[in-house]
């Protein structure tokens, strides 16, 4: 389990925002102006497929490969800075907001359960 000395530990190495990811992140976009929201869409479902199928394949062959795994994330975390960037949102008000519906959901009780509107 990732600890607040864990992420204290890896800030100090590793600083990074989500505002500077995206804009790092944006360098490297070459779709199509008119595939945009679409192409990472599609992308981001794409690689979390591939971050299920590591997993699924140490079920199967009994290793895991954290670092293989990780990899594959980042791969989502860029479809995820081109697709907050096509739809004219920042990754970190789209991290905080997520935070707020999930801290409301716990204080209401209804953090279990499904639906979008718990």
């Amino acid at each position: 389990m990732i600890t607040a000395e864990d992420i204290n530990a890896w800030k100090d190495m590793y600083e990074m925002t989500f505002g500077d990811y995206q804009i790092e992140a944006r360098k490297t976009a070459i779709y199509p102006e008119e595939h945009k929201i679409v192409y990472p869409a599609l992308g981001l479902a794409g690689e979390a497929g591939e971050v299920a199928n590591k997993v699924k394949k140490m079920l199967r062959d009994g290793k895991f490969d954290r670092e293989d795994v990780a990899a594959e994330i980042g791969d989502c975390l860029w479809y995820i800075s081109a697709l907050c960037r096509d739809l004219n949102f920042d990754m970190g008000y789209i991290a905080r907001c997520n935070l707020d519906k999930l801290h409301s959901r716990m204080e209401r009780g209804t953090i279990k359960g499904s639906g979008d509107k718990r």
